[in-house]
């Protein structure tokens, strides 16, 4: 443990000295990480900040979400993936455990459309409870109905359909477990948010083209989907949310797929921000920073689905920035 955080360490210090030297993705290690500053550069002026640690622990949590400043208020929905039954990648409950009891929290999520075990809502409780999310209430947002969203300025949607219980929640703790996907390339905050929160329907509205084919849905077009799904729950909460990213257990499938390759990659640590584009990047941008050996296939994941699309679409639509501040708490 000890030195995996100082390796973190260490890239942490490297970020700042590559600034601007070239786009993710690059073959030339110095072209890995994209332009972010220390706090004392005087180019971090008006940029956000994305704060991290390398403990990944209930202590480490709650440090970064105090970072952020902006505590929960009324009625908090906890938004996280509580697992595909057979998977084990998800965020454990024991790590947010301190978090959730703090802000009086309830966990939220809604129901599946691609199948597997959570497609209706008995049986997506019983999957929460039985991987241990049983210290504070569960709502599956649209276990009675649903309610749209309006999408500005978006490409593909004019609205979102998210669960009923959506209504309910004053504010979103939205925390999300990293890792890649068979679709997007990986899997963050825009994921967690723009397909998590939508209804069955919703889901069915993002993965198949109108008229269209179970999951027609491909490419850019899903990516820009995803991105203006979760607008329309970025815009109506406006700051009443605040975003965490969990980057361990790195396989590159997701957590709704009941059997994931193992991880290649040494677990990172937990970030968090109030702009969900930086933060979602600079997750990507540790990835790609880490040895060669570890990274490439979640390099691979993410560059046969074009992912970084997904970030270049939601700053393009206002939701945040790819530059940005990277804040270590272990300092």
């Amino acid at each position: 443990m000890k030195k995996q955080a100082a390796f973190w360490t260490a890239v942490l210090l490297m970020i700042p000295l590559l600034a601007g030297c070239g786009d993710s993705g690059s073959a030339n290690p110095v072209k890995w990480v994209s332009t972010c500053y220390a706090e004392n550069d005087p180019g971090a002026g008006g940029l956000p900040k994305v704060f991290m640690t390398s403990d990944i622990s209930p202590e480490g949590l709650m440090a970064v979400y105090e970072a952020l400043d902006r505590p929960a208020e009324g009625r908090t929905g906890i938004k996280i993936h509580m697992g595909e039954p057979g998977n084990s990648n998800y965020i454990s409950p024991d790590l947010i455990k301190d978090l959730v009891i703090s802000v009086d929290g309830t966990f939220i999520d809604s129901n599946t459309y691609y199948g597997g075990t959570r497609t209706n809502t008995e049986a997506h409780l019983q999957a929460a409870k039985d991987h241990g999310f049983t210290y504070a209430p569960i709502d599956i947002l649209d276990a009675e109905g649903e309610i749209r969203l309006p999408v500005e300025d978006g490409t593909h949607m004019q609205e979102a359909i998210v669960g009923s219980h959506y209504s309910d929640y004053d504010s979103i703790i939205c925390i999300s477990h990293f890792k890649g996907h068979s679709m997007a390339g990986f899997g963050g905050t825009f994921k967690n948010i723009g397909v998590g929160i939508s209804s069955v329907n919703g889901k069915k509205a993002i993965h198949d083209e109108p008229g269209g084919a179970f999951f027609s849905t491909k490419g850019d077009a899903f990516l820009e989907k995803i991105v203006e799904a979760a607008k329309a729950v970025i815009d109506d909460k406006g700051e009443k949310m605040v975003y965490i990213n969990v980057v361990n257990n790195l396989s590159v499938d997701c957590d709704c797929d009941p059997d994931p390759a193992k991880s290649k990659m040494s677990d990172i640590g937990i970030l968090a921000s109030l702009d969900p584009v930086a933060l979602d990047k600079a997750c990507v941008d540790l990835i790609y920073a880490a040895p060669e050996k570890e990274r490439k296939d979640m390099v691979r994941r993410i560059k046969s689905k074009n992912g970084l699309h997904l970030l270049e679409y939601a700053e393009k639509l206002g939701l945040g920035s790819q530059k940005y501040v990277l804040v270590n708490l272990d300092d």
